[in-house]
């Protein structure tokens, strides 16, 4: 059995995924460029410092990169953070890992205040050990330093009694380079061959199917 379990949240414990999509989206029109919503949807699970480069050059991002972000802060707090709701069965779930022992943590690309937001969104704040967000580090999903600041709060479990839990590509690919396993679950919209093809070694559909399939990834573990 685990000694921990790491999760995302946007797209993994929250539907949020299609709300940070068009926040970006209106987001860039703001800042004079239009950008394809299946484009920038296909980018959500990085976080700004990784998503932005991919549409906007180097200029740009120096111009009004900052001024950008922030608008979109604004913008997503303003109007789209009151449309969040919880997956099915979250709390549940995490009620039942922590009656099994297992230290739960989240590990999120978001901004330290909308990681509070969900917290209270789906009553998990009592269960969680650990968390780590955007402001604990310099660069989001993909790269594993989300992943490893969670498992330095840890206190360095070893990587084969850690699993990682999350809805995108960049979730698993930051997993893997942090020497860690992943399931991938296809509530974020991603496709199963994305999720796997990134490293994820089993998928789901949501928390409350990780929740009735319990046995098979907790109890038999994953391999």
């Amino acid at each position: 059995m685990f000694d921990a379990v790491i999760f995302d949240v946007d797209g993994t414990l929250v539907d949020s995924v299609d709300l940070h999509a068009e926040a970006w989206r209106r987001s860039f029109l703001r800042f004079g460029k239009t950008v394809p919503y299946t484009s920038i949807r296909q980018q959500i699970g990085k976080g700004g410092d990784q998503l932005l480069p991919v549409f906007f050059s180097d200029d740009e991002l120096r111009e009004f990169g900052e001024a950008m972000e922030n608008f979109r802060s604004d913008l997503y707090k303003a109007e789209f953070l009151p449309q969040v709701r919880p997956f099915p069965q979250v709390r549940e779930l995490f009620q039942r890992l922590r009656g099994d022992g297992i230290r739960l943590a989240l590990a999120s690309s978001a901004k330290g205040e909308e990681l509070r937001s969900y917290k209270e969104l789906t009553q998990i704040d009592d269960l969680v050990d650990e968390e780590t967000s955007k402001d604990d580090v310099e660069r989001s999903k993909p790269h594993p330093d989300i992943f490893e600041a969670a498992l330095d709060r840890l206190g360095h479990p070893k990587p084969k009694e850690v699993i990682v839990i999350g809805d995108t590509p960049y979730d698993a690919e930051a997993a893997r380079k942090a020497h860690l396993r992943s399931i991938g679950l296809l509530s974020g919209g991603f496709a199963e061959e994305e999720l796997r093809d990134a490293g994820a070694l089993r998928i789901f559909l949501d928390p409350a199917d990780l929740l009735a399939r319990y046995e098979e990834w907790v109890v038999a573990e994953v391999r």
